[in-house]
């Protein structure tokens, strides 16, 4: 039962928002009392922060798996790109600034741990690219990382890149260049564009 409040709670927290949706709300999805959510969940904060935590989970473990199947540190962003931008298409933003707005401390937490998840990634493509002769080898690796996650975060700012001009979708797909070009090789390069000219095909 648990678990099915739990996947319940998520579905209706992406679609409606964490504020929008009370414990009522999801009793009542679920054909169930309150009282039975109470019995699993003390409070609505305790079931938004076991929410949030698997969504986060989630996508942490998705994009582990994409990077253990490529071997090409390139090919390897475009995948965790698509992810992505896949998994973002049913979620909306809404949702995301909710949770932000009242519920700031679970929001900071998970924004730490996507920050020291990401930077690990990162670091690791990049090393493995600087290996294989695809990127530079002179490259500052802790910098570069942390550099791409303040991008990748900043330009979901719609004040900054107004969904309007920008698509989600042809937003990632510029900011990955635009990283990726800055770091790669001559050989990296043939790489990148083989991968940007397949794309558009």
């Amino acid at each position: 039962m648990k678990a099915d409040i739990l996947n319940t709670a998520t579905e209706l927290f992406i679609k409606q928002g964490f504020k929008s949706v009370t414990m009522d709300d999801i009793a009542s999805h679920m054909h169930i009392s309150k009282k039975t959510i109470y019995a699993s969940y003390s409070h609505k904060t305790e079931l938004v922060y076991a929410v949030a935590h698997q969504m986060m989970s989630v996508i942490q473990c998705a994009v582990t798996q994409l990077v253990e199947t490529q071997k090409n540190p390139i090919q390897e962003l475009y995948e965790i790109k698509k992810y992505v931008i896949e998994h973002l298409h049913g979620e909306k933003t809404s949702s995301i600034q909710q949770l932000l707005k009242y519920y700031p401390k679970i929001f900071n937490e998970l924004k730490l741990h996507q920050f020291e998840f990401m930077k690990g990634c990162m670091e690791k493509n990049i090393t493995k690219g600087i290996n294989m002769g695809l990127f530079r080898d002179n490259l500052d690796v802790e910098f570069i990382s942390r550099m791409y996650h303040v991008g990748m975060t900043n330009i979901k700012d719609d004040s900054i890149f107004p969904h309007e001009k920008f698509p989600h979708a042809k937003l990632y797909e510029m900011y990955l260049e635009y990283h990726l070009r800055g770091i790669v090789t001559p050989e990296g390069r043939k790489i990148l564009n083989q991968i940007i000219h397949s794309n558009q095909d």
